[in-house]
Formats: structure tokens, sequence, C-alpha cells
């Protein structure tokens, strides 16, 4: 049966005119059918379950409330928004959420004019709010209402506060900044705030009078039950009227009519993969990934070094730092979604003689660049940064991509960044990190299943040879970065088979470029590089720069990922599309060498050798 016979009362919901229309007797029933449905839809394909089943009746208040598109709606962070997709029309999509293609996890643009934002980095919709609102006040569309929802704790960071900071002093800006209060971000939500909102919510109407937000010039309404329809709708109406910032306080329960949720209190599923929706769980049990290591072996380095100390942004278990936190509670700091603020305690911290390491995702660090540049690496200091989700991540889209690191981090003097390519090197490298005191330090970590070590032949000055061509003559040097040495292998194979010689070697340390690297790429007839990051301006720019003020002659042709937003879609579907294949590094390598075979002194660019050409004999 489709969702027409299965919810019925869902399959009359399909836009907001719709939900309008609906008695107010069925509503209940209707948010039964979305749970129902949500839980079906999101464990078959993964994605963001937990959040959205406790935003059910929230967003149909909403959506029964303001007027949308005409009014709008913001959501902080955007993987709260599966309700409101299944309100504005897109139930029959859920089939490819998050696949390639498919329905984005992330409001989105291009799936509905109901989209306003694509909102997946946390904190930013009260900034938006702020705008829009002054934006309609130039242009004298006063009646069109924005409504910004923050929640999984999107107000511990801090442009919700520069946001509310400037909404509190201009009443003539009257943003309803709806708090879906879960108590959770990833995890339960800690610090000051978290417990202002606990005595709110338990102190009642006498607390609610004054608190920080009525100091800040905003109307409070609240707390209110986040999953009493009518309640809401009554309260959201109350909050147009008044014509000026409002925060109406929203108790939600995360995970809320699902039990595998409800009983799950380390993250109520936030984000799931393929599960058995009876039981929440992997039909079988996963393959141990890269933030599985690292955070097996930073536990290890935690218990023989005291002066080891982690932090990270609300993500204790996404960046591994589960073990070292339950082992050694009191040198784990989870700051809430405040990556900036993370940065620059890790330098005090250090500064006090400890050595921090900063675990963050890496699309989440690219918030806090001029912490790492201006509070970090200028003063020297010894702070260890572990991008987890480098490179290409999948399913969560151009928000997520880890993509963008080589090419920011390459710009900040002293800092050295290292890639490993497997578990072995992961431990190696984050040990030499950690021992490093001259300024900070990187290790970039794929959003991937960690494979098996790849032993190297030999390792001549920190540069591990992978594999050597023997009795050909050196055809050309392949130098994947961490986990695109097995890819680097496959091509060696392939091209070795059409008869050119091939040296795959693992440089480790990526940034700064070994100073051994220009003359052993010397040694060769073209130097091939490969990247799950920028092609411009990461590893192989580096590279080709430092061999062009050495003055040596061999080519630099640089394979990564181009400057775009890259969409949805699985890894390795992605990274053969960008040309990072072993057929296509093998099919690029062939034809340069055909097009050019007297190869002249400079860097090839990979636009000069197209990734889908065919082979060369």
């Amino acid at each position: 049966m489709g969702v027409k016979e299965r919810f019925p009362l869902l399959a009359r919901t399909i836009s907001p005119e719709a939900l309008r229309a609906l008695p107010g007797q069925d509503l209940p029933a209707l948010a039964g059918e979305i749970r129902a449905f949500l839980i079906e839809a999101v464990c078959a394909t993964g994605g963001h379950l937990g959040p959205n089943l406790g935003m059910v009746e929230l967003t149909l208040a909403l959506h029964r409330v303001f007027a949308l598109p005409r009014d709008t709606l913001l959501f902080d962070t955007g993987h709260q928004a599966y309700v409101h997709k299944l309100l504005t029309g897109r139930a029959q999509a859920f089939t490819g959420l998050r696949q390639e293609g498919g329905l984005s996890g992330y409001p989105s643009r291009a799936e509905s004019a109901h989209d306003v934002i694509e909102n997946s980095h946390a904190s930013t919709a009260l900034s938006y709010a702020d705008g829009l609102a002054t934006a309609r006040r130039l242009t004298g569309e006063t009646d069109r209402a924005v409504v910004a929802v923050v929640g999984d704790g999107a107000m511990t960071g801090g442009m919700c506060w520069e946001a509310l900071n400037n909404l509190g002093a201009a009443p003539g800006r009257p943003v309803i900044d709806v708090l879906n209060d879960n108590g959770r971000s990833y995890a339960p939500t800690t610090g000051a705030m978290a417990a202002h909102l606990t005595v709110l919510k338990t102190g009642g109407g006498a607390q609610a009078c004054q608190n920080v937000f009525t100091e800040l010039g905003f109307a409070y309404l609240g707390p209110l039950d986040g999953h009493n329809t009518a309640e809401l709708e009554q309260a959201l109406r109350r909050a147009r009227t008044l014509g000026r910032p409002v925060v109406v306080h929203v108790m939600t329960v995360k995970g809320k009519g699902y039990g595998p949720a409800e009983a799950d209190a380390a993250d109520c599923l936030h984000a799931v993969g393929t599960v058995d929706p009876a039981t929440g769980k992997t039909a079988r049990a996963p393959k141990p990934s890269w933030t599985t290591v690292f955070g097996r072996e930073l536990h290890q380095l935690a218990t023989e070094r005291g002066d080891i100390v982690a932090l990270t942004a609300s993500m204790l278990r996404p960046t591994g730092l589960a073990a070292m936190a339950q082992a050694f509670p009191d040198r784990v700091f989870d700051v809430g979604i405040a990556e900036q603020h993370a940065v620059t305690s890790a330098a005090s911290l250090a500064l006090g003689g400890l050595h921090p390491v900063v675990a963050l995702y890496a699309t989440f660090r690219s918030r806090a660049l001029d912490q790492v540049l201006m509070d970090v690496a200028l003063h020297k200091l010894p702070v260890t940064f572990v991008l987890d989700r480098a490179g290409i991540t999948g399913p969560d889209g151009p928000s997520h991509h880890g993509m963008w690191d080589l090419a920011l981090l390459s710009a900040v003097p002293g800092l050295r960044l290292a890639a490993p390519r497997d578990p072995a090197r992961l431990g190696e490298l984050l040990r030499e990190a950690t021992g490093h005191t001259g300024g900070p330090t990187v290790l970039r970590l794929p959003k991937a299943t960690a494979g098996p070590d790849i032993a190297a032949l030999a390792r001549m000055d920190g540069i591990d040879i992978l594999h050597r061509s023997r009795a050909r003559s050196l055809d050309v040097l392949i130098l994947p970065t961490g986990p695109l040495a097995p890819i680097a292998l496959e091509a060696a194979a392939e091209l070795e088979e059409l008869g050119t010689g091939v040296t795959v070697a693992d440089p480790r340390w990526l940034l700064p470029v070994n100073p051994a690297l220009p003359a052993f790429a010397s040694r060769h007839r073209l130097v091939i590089t490969l990247e799950d990051g920028l092609r411009q301006g990461g590893f192989g720019t580096a590279l080709a720069q430092t061999c062009q003020e050495h003055a040596l002659s061999t080519p630099i042709l640089p394979l990564g990922l181009p400057c775009a937003f890259l969409p949805h879609a699985p890894r390795n579907r992605l990274l053969t599309r960008c040309g990072l294949s072993a057929e296509a590094i093998a099919n690029t390598v062939l034809l340069a060498r055909s097009q050019v075979p007297h190869l002249p002194t400079h860097t090839l660019h990979a636009g000069d050798a197209p990734h889908t050409a065919g082979r060369t004999p």
C-alpha cells in the first residue's frame, strides 16, 4: 500500500493550506501517522530521526498559525525540518531521503519555496531572521512574520547571542524565536544556559516573569508543552500579535513516541544509518570507523600522558571522545555548539602547560579559522586538531563535505597537517602531533570504514614508499593523501599493466611540504597528487609551488575536488565523479604523458588532462 492508503490523514495534508483546514480533533491522529511514517522512512534510508520525532506537534502548530511561504519559517538546525518537508508536499520523496539525486536531509531552496535557507550549521537562524525582519520593515511588508525555530543545542552557539543582542535592542523587528528545548544538542546540553532553562522549566510562571530573555528586551512566553498542539497554537498566535521580538519557550522530547529512541539516553537515536525500525539497531555490527580508531588511540595516549586534554563542540561521541570522557571526565570538555570558543579555550589550555586535542567535524572547524590563525598559530601554541569527516562525507551533502580544510589551513603559518592512510598511521601520527611543541598540528580523518593497514616498503626522510616498479623507468610518482592510498595503489597496478613505471609514496605530513619531497619528485617524469580536498590551494598546489621555488622541472598534476558545492551522494560515487577512482587516475596519467611527451617546467592543472579521457596505449 502507498502513503495514501497507509497514512490517509498525512496524504490529505500535503500543504499548509490543507493542514489549516483540518479539524483540530484530527491533529493527534495526524501526529501519530507522521511519527509512524518517519520511523519507517528514516530507518530505511538513514537520517536524523530523534530530533524530528520531537518536532511533530510543534511543526503542526507552526504551519497552522503562520501563512507559509508568505510568512517565513527558519530552522536552526535544519535537521529538524523533516516534518516541515512532509507538510509541504514531499512525503513521496522520502524514499530517496539523503540518497543520490533524492531529498536533502536539510532544508533545500531547490526543493521548495517553503525552504528559505539551507541551514545545517547551527546558531545562524536568528541572524537570518534579524536581517529578514529588517528588510521587510524597510520594504513595507510588515505583515509577513519571521519565525526561527532554534533547537538541538543551537542556543549554545555564539552567533545566537550576537543576534539576540541586536534583536532585543530593536523592538521594531518582531522576530519570533521559538526555542525548541529538548535539553539536548547531540547529547545533553551543558553550560549555564542549559541550567537557566531548567530553572525556567521547573520554576514555572513566577520564574518566567524575569529571565535572561526579558532582560535582553524580549517578551517571553512559556514554558509550553511542545506536544500539545492547541496550547502551542494559542501561544504562537499571541506571539504574532505582540509585534515585538518574542521568545516562545517550548519543551519537547527528543525521539518522542519511539521506544528505542526514548530509551537511548546516549543520543536518542539522533542520527541513524539503515536500521531495523523495531529495535532502532543495525542488522549487523558495524565495522570500525576512523572515528572509533581515533577514540581508542586517544584514550590510550591520555592514559600515558596526564597533560593530554580534549575539547569538542557538542559532538562528544561523533568525534570519538566518549572513551576518554568516561575514563577521564575532568580532562574532556564539551563546550556546546561553540567552535570559536573551543579553539581559543584550547589555546589557553596550551598556555597553561597542557596539550589540548580539539576534535571537530572538518566542516565545522571552518567556523573558527580566525581563532586557529590568530589565537593558536600566532602564539605558536601546541594544539592538535583532529578533523573528523574530512573530505567527502556522503549523504549530508554540500554543507557537511569537509573539503575546504586543506586549502584554508594551508594559509596558517607554522601549522603542520597530516593525513593517516590506515589505522596504524593514525596512532603513529597522533603521537607525533601531540609530541610537537612548536605550534598547531592537524590530523584529518574521513567518514568511512577504517581499512586494513598498508605496510610501507621503506621510509625515506619521513616519506613512506608504498610501491615502486621494478626494472622500469620511474615515469610517474603518485602521492596520495591519507585514505586515498588504496586507490593510488590500484591505479599503479593498472598503469604497470600498460608499461608505465610507477612509484606510490605517502607523504604522511602534507603541510608544510616535506623538504625532501621536491628532490624525490624530480626523479620522475610526472607527479600526480591525490587529495579529497580542493585541488586548488591544497597539498598539490603547495608541492608545485615548492618545486618551482627549487627550480625543479618535473610537472605536478594535482587531482582533487573542484571548487564547487558538491551534492549528497555516496562517498565513492562522488570521488569517482571527481576523477579520484583508480581507472580515472590511470586515464589521466596516460593522457597527460601522450599530450606532452617532452614535459616543460610548469605545473599542469587537472583541466589539462580530462579525468574521463580514454587510455592511450
